[in-house]
């Protein structure tokens, strides 16, 4: 990759995609693969269900790339698409999860963080992510695990920011609830 394409923005490398330069989309793919793998991942709770479905959202990306208007922002297109592939999905039916060697679920975390895990903690996170509505679990995703502001979000759902912000707030505080209950019923 030219250092120069490395140290384009998001929005220039998408308008230089756009006028014909694959290297550009070399440098979004890289750059932005990664994450997009690990939200899907949280969203989906599947590690392989998530690595195709960024396959798609790469795919779906090249085929739109007439759509994305100059001047709009890149990473929430981006993770719309890869939100709608997720939706898209879930609503054909999931494939059954791949059961770890010990015979049980895989547990989904990000292991690119310093320090020990807390495999029991992470679990429970997972479930009381999972029995939020996916109204309020994804601006949750995108907030806290993929560090988008509240006015990307909106973009990405196509919703005002503070719609965003009342279904993120609502969405925290029942995690906050889930995990209370949890924590108090493994201290009994």
């Amino acid at each position: 990759m030219r250092a120069s394409v490395a140290a384009d923005s998001d929005e220039v490398l998408m308008a230089r995609f756009c006028e014909g330069h694959p290297p550009a989309f070399d440098a979004l793919f890289q750059r932005h693969a990664g994450p997009v793998r690990g939200y899907l991942t949280r969203l989906t709770g599947s590690e392989a269900t998530a690595e195709d479905l960024v396959q798609h959202t790469f795919m779906s990306l090249v085929r739109s790339r007439g759509r994305f208007q100059p001047g709009s922002r890149f990473k929430p297109w981006l993770y719309a698409i890869a939100t709608n592939a997720a939706r898209d999905f879930q609503r054909r039916g999931r494939r059954p999860e791949e059961l770890t060697p010990e015979g049980e679920l895989p547990v989904v975390a990000d292991d690119t963080g310093p320090g020990p895990r807390d495999v029991g903690l992470e679990r429970a996170v997972r479930h009381a992510l999972d029995q939020l509505p996916e109204g309020q679990r994804i601006p949750i995703l995108l907030h806290r695990f993929e560090g988008m502001g509240f006015a990307e979000i909106a973009d990405t759902l196509g919703l005002t920011e503070s719609a965003v912000k009342v279904r993120a707030h609502r969405g925290y505080a029942r995690l906050r609830e889930l995990l209370t209950a949890l924590r108090t019923e493994t201290m009994e």
